[in-house]
């Protein structure tokens, strides 16, 4: 088995067809079905079915796919590191929403002022979508405040956070300390996406309670959600760190739940099989040390 078979192989699955991947490697495409049968008598396995002339790949093929891209994003790794060692280190992070408006430039900033010759490149969207990227090898470490499903995926706590509810100065909920679970039962609401951590948790709350609200608004981003509350939209439940600088300007009002405290960790993500590399190393390092030191 060499590394321009998983490569083929990884070609196939990601295209669905031979010739396509044969295409896009610049190679016959009998090479590459001749490739596929040799890696299949190998293992003793099959690893792609053919439906209405398209290939679906099978368990046991998914199960080879998720080494061989680890196996040749490692042999990549090694081949810049040894053929140009004095280069920039690229690093690719990921981080959720809450983490990326947060907690992450400062991580960053630190590792880059300590490891001049590293470059970081940073890809911020849901839990859900980083965790993907995080086992298509795609992202080498991640930080996230959702809860990852993956087995493949290893997790440490590093920074803890806390939700709360928030709404406008104006609000009839204005001057109120804390709320009570039914206070939520039909409200209107400015939520994130589907696939975010904050979401997720504030439904598990809501759905303990058999409590149901109206998600008026949904938004990708933070400063939506805020901007959305502040203008009267409805009420969100968002992290204390996004929060507190407008409500420390009056902006907007936080309020707690009275039979609950919502918290989370920021967990750090990697893959199990990622090899940890001495700037990884480094810069997984430098976001321990935000548990020691968050940014409130």
């Amino acid at each position: 088995m060499t590394i321009r078979h998983l490569r083929i192989f990884i070609a196939v699955a990601e295209t669905g067809k031979m010739g396509l991947a044969a295409k896009q490697l610049y190679i016959a495409q009998p090479t590459v079905s001749q490739v596929i049968a040799d890696m299949e008598k190998s293992y003793g396995v099959k690893l792609f079915e053919r439906l209405s002339k398209k290939l679906y790949i099978t368990p046991q093929g998914e199960r080879l796919l998720s080494y061989a891209r680890h196996i040749v994003s490692l042999f990549d790794e090694m081949e810049r590191s040894m053929r140009n060692s004095s280069a920039q280190v690229l690093l690719r992070v990921g981080a959720t929403i809450t983490v990326g408006a947060c907690v992450l430039s400062p991580i960053i900033h630190r590792y880059e002022e300590l490891f001049p010759l590293s470059q970081v490149q940073v890809f911020v969207d849901n839990t859900r979508l980083i965790e993907e990227m995080l086992l298509e090898s795609q992202l080498d470490v991640a930080l996230v405040e959702g809860s990852v499903e993956s087995p493949d995926l290893c997790t440490l706590p590093v920074i803890e956070d806390e939700l709360v509810l928030a709404c406008a100065p104006d609000h009839p909920f204005a001057f109120r300390e804390t709320l009570h679970p039914e206070e939520l039962e039909g409200q209107n609401f400015v939520l994130r996406e589907k696939g975010s951590g904050t979401r997720a948790l504030f439904e598990d709350y809501l759905r303990a309670r058999q409590i149901e609200v109206c998600p008026k608004w949904v938004c990708h981003s933070a400063d939506s959600i805020l901007s959305a509350v502040e203008a009267g939209q409805g009420l969100t439940v968002i992290s204390r760190l996004l929060a507190q600088p407008r409500a420390a300007e009056g902006r907007l009002r936080l309020l707690r739940l009275a039979d609950a405290r919502l918290t989370r960790s920021f967990r750090l993500v990697y893959h199990k099989n990622k090899y940890l590399s001495e700037p990884l190393r480094h810069l997984m390092d430098c976001m321990r040390q935000c548990a020691m030191t968050p940014e409130d």
